[in-house]
């Protein structure tokens, strides 16, 4: 997720203060990991830095005073490039998954177990999202689908290394 970024497509639709753009994310994006306050307004002073983000004059309120940011022609050019660039489609040619149980197997160590522990941690994971999906908004249900997606894809993943574990084993075995 890239923050500055997402924090130009907020601005887009409208000036808006620091504050606010933390809500927005956050009730966006931000699903399980907030942005912290400290790191909006430093994205926003580099933003500003990269003549990206104008800030308006302080606007005095109920506590220190609030500064309305404006994303500049720069600014909206850059996200509007990122906008229309699809997301580099990875295969995943390298996981944390693979790498442990081709690890296990060099090392004489149990792959199945790892492989079962790994089967179990995502089907807990899948019913957490499956009850964020059923009780969230359609925000919430459409990320937790996308996550639900993944982890059915690693299911099938592991299936399939579980069975061909004693042919990886062979293979590993020969390097």
């Amino acid at each position: 997720m890239s923050v500055p970024l997402t924090l130009l497509g907020l601005l887009e639709r409208e000036p808006s203060h620091g504050y606010d753009l933390k809500r927005d994310y956050d009730a966006f994006f931000g699903r399980g990991k907030p942005l912290p306050f400290g790191q909006v307004y430093a994205t926003l002073g580099r933003l500003a830095r990269d003549g990206k983000v104008v800030v308006g004059e302080p606007e005095a309120g109920d506590g220190p005073d609030r500064k309305r940011y404006v994303i500049t022609e720069t600014g909206a050019t850059e996200f509007e490039d990122w906008l229309r660039e699809p997301v580099a489609a990875e295969p995943h040619l390298q996981t944390v998954l693979f790498s442990k149980v081709v690890l296990a197997l060099m090392l004489g160590r149990d792959a199945e177990h790892y492989l079962d522990t790994q089967r179990a941690a995502h089907l807990q994971r899948m019913r957490e999202l499956t009850e964020v999906k059923r009780s969230g908004s359609l925000v919430d249900a459409l990320l937790a689908d996308h996550g639900l997606f993944h982890l059915e894809s690693d299911l099938r993943w592991i299936d399939l290394t579980t069975a061909r574990l004693d042919a990886l084993a062979a293979e590993v075995a020969k390097r």
